[in-house]
C-alpha cells in the first residue's frame, strides 16, 4: 500500500498529512513517479537542481503530471513557474532514444520515463537509487513494463544502468569492456553484483 519511501517521503517533504492507501499492483506507474518527485525535490531544497533538470522532463510535463496525479499543494513546492526547460546533451539523448526505441507504443506514460531514467542515469549512483526506488526490484519492474523489449535482452540479470551502455555501444559498434568474456573479467561482480540494500532515503533514517 502506501507505506512505502517514495509515498512517505514526498508527503513529509511537503508537509503533507498521511496519503490515502494506493494499491501498487494498480498504480505502480504513480508510485514511481512520487519517488522520482521525491529525489528532484531534496535536490531542489539542497540547490543542486531544478525539477526540469532533475527529472528530465519538460516543464509542461511536470504540470500535467502534478496536477493530474497529486494533491494540490504539491506543484508548488517544485516552483515551476521558475524553472525552464533544459535541452539534453549528447549522452542523455542516446540513452532517451535508446529507451524509446524499445517504449511501447503510444504510450506517453513510457516516453515520460524515458526522459526520467535518462537523466537520472547520468547521475552516479546506481539507477534504481537516483530515481528514489525501494530496491532494484522494482526497477526492474519499471524497465519490464514500458520497455519490455529491452528488458527481455537482460538474460543475465546486468546491473541496468551498466546495460543500458552496453546497448549503446553496441549500436555503435564498439566496447568499453576489454575481456574477452564475462565470466574471463576480473570486475565481473562490478557488473552483476547484487545491488543490495534499501533506498538511499531509508538508508539516512
Amino acid at each position: 500500500m502506501s507505506d512505502r519511501p517514495g509515498w512517505r517521503q514526498l508527503s513529509e517533504l511537503l508537509g503533507l498529512g498521511p496519503w490515502p492507501p494506493i494499491d501498487l499492483e494498480m498504480d505502480f506507474d504513480q508510485y514511481v513517479l512520487a519517488c522520482v518527485l521525491s529525489r528532484a525535490l531534496e535536490e531542489i531544497d539542497a540547490g543542486e537542481a531544478t525539477a526540469t533538470e532533475a527529472t528530465g522532463l519538460t516543464q509542461a510535463e511536470l504540470r500535467d503530471i502534478l496536477n493530474g496525479s497529486f494533491p494540490a499543494p504539491t506543484s508548488h513546492a517544485f516552483r515551476l513557474e521558475e524553472v525552464s526547460d533544459v535541452k539534453p546533451g549528447l549522452e542523455e539523448e542516446l540513452l532517451r532514444d535508446l529507451l524509446l526505441a524499445h517504449a511501447r507504443a503510444g504510450d506517453s506514460a513510457s516516453v515520460r520515463f524515458a526522459k526520467i531514467i535518462a537523466r537520472r542515469a547520468l547521475r552516479h549512483d546506481h539507477l534504481w537509487r537516483e530515481l528514489g526506488l525501494f530496491d532494484r526490484v522494482e526497477l526492474s519492474r519499471l524497465v519490464a513494463t514500458h520497455f519490455p523489449t529491452l528488458a527481455a535482452g537482460n538474460t543475465n540479470n546486468m546491473r541496468w544502468k551498466r546495460y543500458l551502455y552496453r546497448k549503446l555501444c553496441e549500436a555503435e559498434g564498439f566496447s568499453l569492456c576489454t575481456a574477452p568474456t564475462c565470466r574471463e573479467c576480473k570486475d565481473l561482480e562490478s557488473c552483476f553484483c547484487p545491488e543490495e540494500g534499501e533506498s538511499v532515503r531509508v538508508e539516512a533514517k
